[in-house]
C-alpha cells in the first residue's frame, strides 16, 4: 500500500526516532508498504518518519543511480559503480552510525518530504554502521561514494535532521518561501503528501 508522504513543517521530521524490536506490530507490513511508497515517488531512500512514524526503520534502494542513460557521455558513475549501486537495496532497524571519515564531498540532494528542492550537500566520502535487517540479524557494515550518501541523508531522518539544515544559513533564507510553500500544503508533488496541521 502507498503511504503519503509526510511533507517540511511536520513536528515528526523533528523527533528523534526510537528504537523498536522484532515483536513491533506491523512491522513486515510497514516495510513492505515503505518500500510502494519510495517507489511510487521515485525515491532511492525512505525513513520510517517521513511516513509518520518516529522509529528507527529506513530503506534503501540505490538501483535508480544505475539507470542513468548508458550513452551519456557525462555519466558521472563507472561501470562498476553502477554494478553496485543496482544491487544494493536495504532495510536498517535501529541504526547507530560508529563513523564518518574521510574527505567532504558535494552531491546534489533531494528529499521526498521536501519536494522539488534540490541543493548541493557535503558530507564525507565513509561511514561505518551498526545496524539490525527486517529479520532483525545484526550487522556492522562500512560503506563509501553515494551508497553511504544515501543512508546518511535517511539516517538524519531518524535524528530529527533534514539535509536542508547542512545547507549554508544564505541558502537557507533564499529557500524559505518554498519551505513555508511546502508547509502550507502547496508541495507540488506527484505522489501522495500529509501536509502537518496543528490542533486548535
Amino acid at each position: 500500500m502507498v503511504l503519503p508522504i509526510v511533507v517540511y513543517g511536520d513536528p515528526v521530521l523533528r523527533k528523534i526516532a526510537q528504537d523498536i524490536d522484532k515483536n513491533y506490530e506491523g512491522l513486515d507490513q510497514l516495510i513492505k508498504d515503505m518500500f510502494d511508497t519510495m517507489y511510487r515517488a521515485k525515491g532511492v531512500g525512505l525513513a520510517a518518519p517521513q511516513v509518520g512514524k518516529a522509529i528507527r526503520l529506513f530503506i534503501v534502494d540505490t538501483e535508480p543511480f544505475a539507470e542513468d542513460d548508458e550513452d551519456d557521455e557525462d555519466d558521472e558513475f563507472t561501470p562498476e559503480q553502477k554494478k553496485e549501486l543496482k544491487a544494493f537495496k536495504r532495510v536498517f532497524i535501529n541504526a547507530r552510525m560508529l563513523n564518518e571519515e574521510g574527505e567532504e564531498w558535494k552531491f546534489s540532494e533531494g528529499c521526498l518530504s521536501i519536494p522539488k528542492i534540490r541543493e548541493d550537500v557535503s558530507r564525507q566520502a565513509k561511514i561505518e554502521i551498526e545496524y539490525y535487517d527486517e529479520h532483525f540479524k545484526k550487522h556492522h557494515e562500512q560503506f563509501d561514494g553515494v551508497i553511504a550518501r544515501v543512508i546518511q541523508h535517511e539516517y538524519d531522518h531518524i535524528e530529527g535532521v533534514l539535509f536542508t539544515d547542512k545547507i549554508s544559513p544564505f541558502k537557507r533564507k533564499m529557500l524559505s518561501g518554498k519551505l513555508k510553500d511546502i508547509a502550507s500544503g502547496k508541495t507540488g508533488a506527484d505522489y501522495k503528501t500529509r501536509v502537518y496541521k496543528a490542533k486548535r
